[in-house]
């Protein structure tokens, strides 16, 4: 069982930075990959980035590359965003997940799911 907090979002302005933070609680955290979505509205949930349980390895989504990125302190259960160059169609509220399967971008495949943060970013 994993618990996740994510905290750090807030209003921002075009092209400035943000990071987000992911509290996790539980035994298995270090042993799960993690990933960040995000969800605007009237959208769907979207998958953002992930990384592997040792951190070695990251995935993003087109949207994000060369923006976003992504890490993890396995020694203090947390996961990080760092946001930069932020635009208005970031705008969303982001989610930090978790799940035992590799290599998904798939919502429905991740186990362990925060509430979210609000991210604005003005025009």
């Amino acid at each position: 069982q994993v618990q996740l907090v994510e905290s750090g979002g807030g209003l921002v302005q075009t092209g400035n930075s943000l990071r987000l933070s992911c509290a996790a609680s539980g035994r298995t955290f270090s042993s799960v990959v993690m990933a960040w979505f995000r969800q605007a509205p009237g959208k769907g949930r979207g998958f953002l980035c992930a990384i592997t349980p040792d951190g070695t390895k990251t995935s993003y989504a087109d949207s994000v590359k060369g923006r976003f990125t992504i890490s993890r302190d396995n020694a203090n259960n947390s996961l990080y965003l760092q946001m930069n160059s932020l635009k208005p169609e970031d705008t969303a509220v982001y989610y930090c997940a978790g799940t035992s399967i590799y290599g998904t971008t798939n919502p429905a495949l991740y186990e362990y799911w925060g509430r979210g943060t609000q991210v604005t970013v003005s025009t």
